[in-house]
């Protein structure tokens, strides 16, 4: 499968059909997958395998099916920019959350 990208008379990028439809069976899969692993008992790895799954997911639909992987630099900065301040929004609840009744002085 050629990878190659045309241009089109706007000047924007033209992907080949069969790159979405790859992509679109790659999600396909990856649902069974998450189907499954949530089936199978993996202890304390179910969160981040279920996770990963999710993240790729995501990442497959971001980068292709929203055009990311083709657009200016910029936008990439601005995709990775909200994703750091999602991760240290996450961060700071999760250091709330697990450091409740810690404090010196509170009862736990």
């Amino acid at each position: 499968m050629s990878h190659e990208l045309s241009k089109d008379a706007a000047g924007g990028h033209v992907a080949p059909l069969g790159l979405y439809f790859a992509i679109f069976v790659a999600l396909l899969v990856l649902t069974g997958v998450t189907v499954w692993v949530a089936t199978v008992e993996l202890g304390p790895l179910n969160t981040p395998v279920a996770m990963a799954i999710a993240v790729t997911k995501a990442l497959l639909v971001v980068l292709y099916f929203m055009h990311l992987r083709y657009s200016p630099r910029l936008t990439a900065l601005a995709v990775g920019a909200g994703v750091l301040w999602f991760a240290i929004m996450v961060a700071f609840t999760l250091s709330d959350f697990f450091t409740r009744g810690v404090v010196s002085g509170l009862p736990r």
